[in-house]
């Protein structure tokens, strides 16, 4: 896939956040709508087309801990929101963004996480569980040895201890089990088609409705050197 050959050729460590998600919907996971820009006028244009409120993010395949580092700005309502955060967010990234991203905000009460790990024994091995601020804290996660069948990523959603949110919650539809099964099969996927990927993480899935949605992710990229 050439988003991967070419981060190998730069010697990069991850994809940015942008360009993971690319590789993502390659493999049919639903990703936010966004645009990556490279100045104001571009972001304000690109905003009509997301739709307010949205989300600001400092693009980068180096400064990957975006929350820590002050790089991400929500429920922007307007351009001169926009505007404000944009250059503040230009300002914070020091000259080391590739670009700022302009992200539609999906809302949702119930928050997954899904990824990848290569297991030295096992090979590529896809994870599921409790995302969000709660997946460090509660650690509520599964695992698979890739590849996947249905059957697999169903199980994998029943043994997590906050399965009850799959169900209908808090007034919202059952989670789509169908697109989420799919989902972790296609993390699985990549993982056994494309060597070069070490990990993904994708924090939080969020629910939309019932169908769940990546959007944040990371891949991480193996040390070619080696």
């Amino acid at each position: 896939m050439k988003i991967i050959d070419d981060a190998v050729k730069r010697g990069d460590k991850a994809l940015s956040e942008y360009e993971s998600k690319k590789v993502l919907s390659k493999y049919s996971i639903p990703v936010t709508k966004e645009y990556l820009t490279n100045g104001l006028s571009e972001a304000k244009d690109c905003a009509k087309d997301v739709g307010y409120p949205l989300v600001l993010k400092g693009s980068s395949s180096i400064l990957t801990h975006k929350t820590e580092l002050n790089l991400v700005e929500v429920g922007i309502r307007d351009a001169a929101e926009l505007e404000k955060a944009y250059m503040a967010i230009e300002k914070r990234g020091d000259g080391k963004l590739d670009g700022i991203l302009v992200q539609e905000m999906i809302k949702g009460e119930r928050e997954l996480v899904a990824g990848l790990i290569r297991d030295p024994q096992f090979g590529p091995c896809v994870m599921f569980g409790l995302g969000g601020i709660f997946t460090e804290v509660l650690k509520d996660v599964t695992f698979r040895v890739a590849p996947l069948e249905e059957i697999d990523a169903l199980e994998m959603m029943d043994e997590i201890k906050a399965k009850k949110i799959l169900s209908e919650f808090r007034g919202k539809p059952a989670v789509n089990r169908q697109v989420l099964a799919n989902i972790l099969i296609n993390i699985g996927r990549i993982g056994l088609e494309i060597d070069e990927v070490a990990e993904i993480d994708i924090n939080p899935l969020i629910i939309r409705e019932d169908t769940p949605v990546a959007v944040d992710a990371l891949i991480v990229l193996k040390d070619m050197s080696k």
